[in-house]
């Protein structure tokens, strides 16, 4: 049990703080943005974790 509440009080890595933001920046963009740059919504996990990571 202490395992349990561990995982939940430990502060999150700053890593997936970034990647949320990188997350949102890429769904607010709209199609014709998404089209310039030759990105998909099915890539945009792929590049939030590599924005995240920088």
């Amino acid at each position: 049990m202490a395992f349990l509440t561990e995982l939940f009080s430990r502060p999150r890595p700053k890593e997936v703080l970034r990647y949320r933001a990188a997350l949102a920046i890429l769904n607010a963009m709209n199609n014709a943005d998404r089209a310039d740059i030759g990105v998909k919504p099915a890539d945009f996990p792929r590049i939030a974790r590599e924005m995240s990571m920088r």
